[in-house]
């Protein structure tokens, strides 16, 4: 069984998602198995707050090169929160 931290890797701080901190948006990479229910879970239970929608997206895969070879970059899942109205995560209030 999956626990909520293997489902919530790391959150995404990026200029865009700092902004939509303020609508009560937080932005995580998922496990790529992870469906919204369980993201739902994982958020309300690490955080302790209540999450009212979760949107999941795939961020695709760059082609990287070194020199002659050529590979790509794993693709990767994020989740953009939304939680309820007055509520927080606090590991983003220093950013």
């Amino acid at each position: 069984m999956k626990t909520a931290y293997d489902i919530i890797i790391r959150p995404i701080v990026t200029e865009e998602s700092t902004d939509q901190m303020s609508l009560n948006k937080y932005t995580f990479e998922v496990s790529p198995r992870a469906n919204k229910i369980e993201i739902r879970h994982a958020v309300e239970e690490i955080f302790k707050v209540h999450v009212v929608k979760v949107n999941t997206l795939w961020r695709p895969s760059k082609e990287k090169r070194r020199g002659m070879i050529v590979g790509r970059t794993t693709r990767r899942k994020k989740a953009v929160v939304t939680l309820a109205p007055g509520e927080s995560i606090d590991i983003f209030e220093s950013v």
